[in-house]
């Protein structure tokens, strides 16, 4: 009897711990947690509050039962304070997502969640991200509660955000690349750039660089002149930009605007929300300021050209209507692409010196050729290669020998540039050397070449001799791997002789071979160079077809004309060099 008392007063006892502790208590849900002692929260608390997870614990209407230190501090709030309360009500800044707590509670499956938002603690990050892990409770077949186990992932969020961010912008790098700087001109890349940052950035952008030494004058009232070189927009702003300024004209920028400013401190400027006065001093013409502003741009980006220490000109994007302002992530972005279109648009300009200053001294090399004799007419053509390619070292030279033979030459050294043109200038010059000593096309040939090995000349060339002797009635050749010349008769038809081809000159060690044909009167000799004839993926033999095909007329002037009108191409990817020469009468 004394032990059945003393267990059931032992029995009494632990029923009424675990009453303190909340274990076994009749009621579920709410209820269960009006019996939920401080005893029961103290204990949890030793094992739990030390963790840096932060976890809580959550009655079925969502509300707060127990908060440990971390969440408590991760929310910016006293741990009693969270309690009979809501995570909306607690921290509304944050994504509650109930959606998901409520389904566990339902099913009992586990799930997990990124929220984000702010709560209350200081934080330096715009905008933070938690992961959660979510487990229903239950007792005895009753649904509890459930246990929230958050684990704050800003930090990792953000390096991936960056790095997709990073991510992006060197995609879009990648993809200019391919899209701006296609071609050596100038202005073509420019309108790349505009279009490229239209489709990526802007609703338009306008590319201004600044002018070439000695192309304008500067104002003398401070401003900065530059020329606009290309202009694009969305087609809702292309009818209002169009009209406001057209690539080729030049734009004086007033002292302190925008674009004054961006070049003298080389980084983007940002205006945004630009009234009236802001946009009469960004314009080139106040007289505009009423279209921009009907237009809805309320918003511009201004990116320095910068490239190689120095300068370019500027990129001017703008927003319209419902288009968001720009901000320093489009900056950065812009400044990017502005950095790599710079390199390219100053390779453009460089390119675009070279080859004229090239062009200049070529045609001041090829203007003067020798006279031939008074019985044979000559006519020439230079047609340098299309913008964007460089010129080469296509030459001809006319020399008048002994006996009345007039010697007609024409080259092509090896390259481009002004190296080839300079080249080109020592092959002319030993040309009339050589040509005074040396009777036959062959011997010129092979001194010439010897003269180039020897003096380590590292630019071989083509070269096609015709010596013409009318008093003879004959003409020789001798090529050193050049094309075959034509020959065009009085009644048009054409036909290549065969002359045989030796090795380009500067070889060392070659032979060349003459060939003879008569010289009659009335037939006109063609001699060329490859930038006329060749195509890419065309076979040459389809090329020189092409050529005899042509019913050409006997003077030499107006054949060079049909010749470049039906067979050179209009954009040429080489030099065209020719020269036409007609014998007027037989040999005495």
């Amino acid at each position: 009897m004394d032990r059945q008392r003393a267990g059931d007063e032992s029995a009494g006892e632990g029923k009424r711990e675990d009453e303190d502790l909340g274990v076994g208590a009749p009621e579920s849900g709410p209820g269960f947690w009006h019996v939920w002692s401080a005893r029961a929260r103290e204990l949890l608390g030793q094992i739990l509050d030390g963790t840096p997870a932060a976890i809580a614990v959550l009655d079925t209407e969502l509300r707060f039962r127990y908060v440990n230190a971390a969440l408590a501090r991760m929310n910016g709030v006293p741990a009693s304070e969270h309690l009979g309360r809501t995570v909306a009500e607690v921290v509304p800044g944050v994504e509650a997502r109930e959606d998901v707590l409520g389904a566990v509670i339902a099913d009992g499956i586990p799930r997990e969640t990124i929220s984000s938002g702010h709560t209350q603690a200081d934080s330096p990050l715009e905008r933070r991200y938690w992961h959660g892990a979510y487990h229903r409770l239950r007792q005895d077949g009753r649904t509890l509660g459930i246990v929230c186990i958050v684990l704050e992932i800003s930090a990792a969020r953000q390096e991936q955000r960056e790095l997709e961010r990073a991510r992006e912008r060197l995609a879009l790098l990648d993809e200019a690349a391919t899209r701006v700087g296609t071609t050596l001109d100038m202005d073509t890349t420019c309108q790349e750039l505009a279009e490229f940052l239209v489709a990526k950035l802007a609703d338009a952008a306008t590319v201004k660089v600044l002018p070439e030494h000695g192309t304008s004058r500067a104002p003398r009232d401070g401003s900065l002149r530059l020329r606009r070189a290309a202009l694009a927009a969305v087609p809702e702003l292309e009818g209002v930009m169009r009209p406001l300024g057209r690539p080729g004209e030049y734009v004086d920028h007033q002292p302190g605007s925008s674009v004054v400013r961006c070049l003298a401190e080389g980084r983007p400027v940002i205006d945004n929300l630009m009234d009236e006065q802001d946009i009469g001093r960004a314009a080139a013409h106040t007289g505009n300021v009423a279209a921009y502003l009907a237009a809805g741009i309320h918003s511009a980006l201004i990116v320095p050209l910068t490239a190689r220490g120095h300068e370019v000109g500027t990129v001017t994007m703008v927003r319209a209507g419902d288009s968001p302002l720009f901000d320093e992530t489009d900056a950065v972005i812009a400044q990017d692409l502005a950095g790599r279109a710079a390199i390219s648009l100053d390779n453009a300009r460089r390119y675009t010196t070279e080859h004229n200053a090239v062009v200049q001294l070529q045609r001041a090399l090829l203007a003067e050729p020798g006279r031939p004799h008074p019985d044979i007419d000559v006519a020439y053509r230079y047609r340098p290669a299309g913008r964007g390619v460089l010129v080469g070292g296509d030459w001809y030279e006319t020399v008048a020998l002994d006996d009345g033979r007039t010697l007609l030459a024409l080259g092509d050294v090896m390259g481009h540039g002004l190296e080839a043109a300079v080249a080109m200038s020592r092959y002319q010059a030993m040309l009339r050397v050589v040509a005074a000593r040396e009777p036959g096309p062959d011997r010129i040939l092979l001194e010439l070449d010897h003269l180039l090995h020897t003096t380590a000349a590292d630019r071989p060339a083509t070269c096609l001799i015709a010596v013409a002797d009318p008093r003879r009635g004959i003409c020789t050749y001798a090529s050193a791997g050049h094309l075959p010349p034509v020959v065009f008769r009085p009644d048009g038809r054409a036909t290549l002789l065969p002359v045989p081809p030796g090795p380009p000159l500067g070889t060392g060690h070659s032979r060349y071979v003459s060939f003879t044909t008569p010289c009659e009167p009335g037939h006109t000799l063609l001699l060329y160079t490859d930038g006329l004839i060749e195509r890419r993926h065309e076979d040459i033999d389809a090329s020189l077809r092409r050529l005899t095909r042509i019913r050409g007329c006997p003077a030499p002037e107006d054949l060079l004309d049909q010749v470049l009108d039906q067979v050179a191409p209009a954009d040429p990817e080489d030099d065209i060099a020719l020269v036409a020469a007609r014998y007027n009468k037989a040999g005495s």
